[in-house]
């Protein structure tokens, strides 16, 4: 009969309880979230959110015309936007602008973090069916 040998010592674990990550922890104080660093999102990224939020409020771009353009001033967590876009005409301007507004406010605030405060609508351009009608019927 062959002997068995004795199974190896197992090592003792760590003392318990979580570690603190490094980050954290400095000399054994901990710090606050606020006084670790802060992330930087840069203008030209918001506008292309709000141009981006300002193509889904409206209904659809004109036959011809080209698509919303923003630009954005970012100061701290506020960021003022300002949208150039075209409609067709005849429409309901006051009520796309606030649909533009109030869609591209909501979204800088959730995909940027940053409150918006003002959102100014420049309509650069009305591309008038009627016209757009009879520039065709000329072209046959």
């Amino acid at each position: 009969m062959a002997a068995e040998t004795p199974p190896s010592p197992v090592p003792s674990a760590p003392a318990a309880g979580p570690p603190a990550p490094a980050s954290s922890n400095h000399g054994g104080k901990r710090i606050p979230p606020a006084e670790r660093g802060a992330t930087a999102i840069a203008d030209r990224v918001v506008a292309k959110i709000a141009a981006q939020a300002a193509r889904e409020a409206l209904t659809h771009v004109p036959e011809g015309g080209s698509a919303p353009h923003a630009t954005v001033t970012v100061h701290h967590d506020h960021a003022r936007v300002r949208i150039s876009l075209e409609l067709d005409y005849p429409c309901d301007i006051g009520g796309q602008c606030r649909a533009v507004r109030r869609h591209v406010a909501q979204r800088v605030e959730a995909l940027a973090g940053m409150a918006v405060p003002e959102v100014a609508v420049r309509i650069e351009r009305l591309h008038s069916v009627h016209t757009r009608r009879a520039a065709q019927g000329r072209l046959r």
